[in-house]
């Protein structure tokens, strides 16, 4: 049997003392009693919420071989008779054992950052690479301090490529976490108005997405987005720090990966991408110009990290788009469907403005509407009631009559449209699902964006089980 880790090593590693039997080794490594498998190694990890010690009797009884514990938790787990490793602190340990993962690693490591579409950048690495070589890359969103060194951690040893997302909400919080992937090739997809009440400026946090720049190891890349305000700023502390070779993505006409030109349906797009100055056609399985654009920072990568680009261009051309980020639903109803765009995962302004292009882009059928299904996009500070406010632009230019709200703060949204717009308010998730689900009719196209704490995707799983599906990569007929 092959192992990600021996039990020796992870005792060596994160300065463990063992207790019990030892396994010969782990398969794998999880920090959720509920997913975890046979054979892999439990990290009783002590959360904000919840502590993982509390689990662990579930994470033996799901199949866990080994269980990572501290020394002050110890006492309390007498009575369990699984092999464990003792550490001081689980999560200092799981970044230790992350570190080494990065050490004994050859892979090719490209690290993602960036106020928007961190994780459709990253899905597209991970597809595009592939052909090139085995790939390991985060699962979900895994981007903080307990998900980027639990991804490190996973990485088989013999991975060809390595991809990271890395996140943030507040500055000296990318640092630590570039520092443990040390990539060879470092993106930032763009810097937008996310997190705003945790800073006083895209300046601010501009600077906060640029630390992603001081863990590129001796020699790697960086690609910065040439059409961003924010370039300059970028570009300047790169040099700041002796990045070898920055590189940059965009329409701009100096861009080194140069999106020349862009035909966008519901379903699609085409791009035409000059690289190396010569232009080349490529089709992405997903639509809208936000996931076109941030296509071309991920060709750029796949030629600095040595990929084969005909293989990318057909994995790029069979991509879709994930749950919670543009996943689209046809759902019957009646002796129709409705249409769902599922966007529902997270939601800043700039986020909203490319949904409401997707919805914009895709026309309803027989009497259905467009609906803009919209909830508070949290974290903007004392910048809320404006930026909410300012998203009747883009509705009203995309010719978007029927806007349905919830949450406090879209009250500024609703206020802001004029009489033309059919404006449904509710101050709860739970009182704007029910009139979804009973308001949508035959032909209509809905799109459902919030940030994650309004918890909208209530309102896509209502849709799912009241509605057949009629047609999507998730359900059949």
């Amino acid at each position: 049997m092959s192992f990600l880790w021996t039990s020796q090593e992870m005792a060596t590693v994160m300065d463990g003392r063992p207790i019990g039997q030892m396994p010969e080794g782990v398969t794998g490594l999880s920090i959720d009693s509920r997913g975890i498998t046979e054979g892999e190694a439990f990290f009783a990890i002590k959360g904000d919420r919840v502590d993982g010690h509390d689990y662990a009797s579930m994470a033996i009884a799901n199949g866990a071989s080994l269980i990572v514990v501290s020394e002050a938790k110890l006492p309390a787990m007498g009575r369990l008779t699984i092999p464990m490793i003792v550490v001081e602190d689980v999560l200092a340990a799981l970044v230790k054992l992350g570190i080494a993962a990065r050490d004994r690693s050859r892979a090719r490591i490209v690290a993602v950052t960036g106020s928007v579409g961190k994780t459709t950048t990253k899905e597209m690495l991970r597809r595009a690479l592939a052909p090139s070589g085995k790939v390991h890359a985060a699962v979900a969103s895994f981007n903080n301090h307990w998900g980027v060194p639990l991804t490190l951690a996973r990485m088989p040893s013999d991975t060809d490529f390595g991809v990271f997302e890395i996140g943030m909400n507040h500055a000296d919080e990318i640092r630590p976490l570039v520092k443990m992937v040390r990539p060879h090739v470092a993106i930032i997809t763009t810097i937008a108005a996310a997190h705003l009440g945790h800073f006083n400026s895209l300046e601010e946090i501009a600077a906060a997405k640029a630390e992603i720049l001081e863990g590129i190891v001796p020699g790697g890349a960086a690609i910065l987005n040439h059409d961003n305000a924010q370039f300059a700023l970028l570009e300047q502390k790169a040099h700041e720090l002796g990045v070898s070779h920055v590189m940059t993505f965009g329409q701009h006409a100096k861009a080194d990966y140069r999106l020349a030109d862009f035909e966008g349906n519901a379903e699609s797009s085409v791009i035409w991408a000059v690289l190396n100055g010569e232009t080349k056609e490529f089709v992405i399985g997903a639509p809208g110009r936000h996931i076109a654009e941030n296509a071309m920072a991920v060709l750029g990568a796949a030629l600095l990290l040595g990929a084969d680009m005909g293989s990318v261009g057909q994995a790029l051309a069979e991509l879709k788009a994930v749950k919670g980020r543009g996943q689209r639903h046809r759902l019957g109803i009646g002796e129709g469907h409705l249409t769902l765009i599922d966007e529902s995962y997270n939601a800043n302004p700039a986020s909203v403005r490319a949904a409401i292009s997707l919805l914009a882009a895709t026309a309803p059928e027989l009497t259905g509407r467009r609906i803009a299904v919209l909830g508070d996009m949290l974290e903007m500070g004392e910048f809320s009631a404006q930026v909410h406010e300012e998203l009747g632009g883009p509705l009203l230019a995309s010719g978007i009559e029927h806007v349905w709200l919830a949450g406090k703060e879209m009250g500024a949204l609703r206020d802001a449209l004029p009489d033309s717009v059919d404006v449904q308010y509710f101050e709860t998730t739970d009182a704007l699902t029910e009139y979804v689900v009973r308001s949508v009719i035959p032909g209509d196209v809905l799109m459902v964006k919030s940030s994650l704490g309004l918890g909208f995707g209530k309102i896509v799983a209502a849709l799912l089980d009241n509605y057949p599906a009629f047609s999507d990569t998730d359900r059949q007929p």
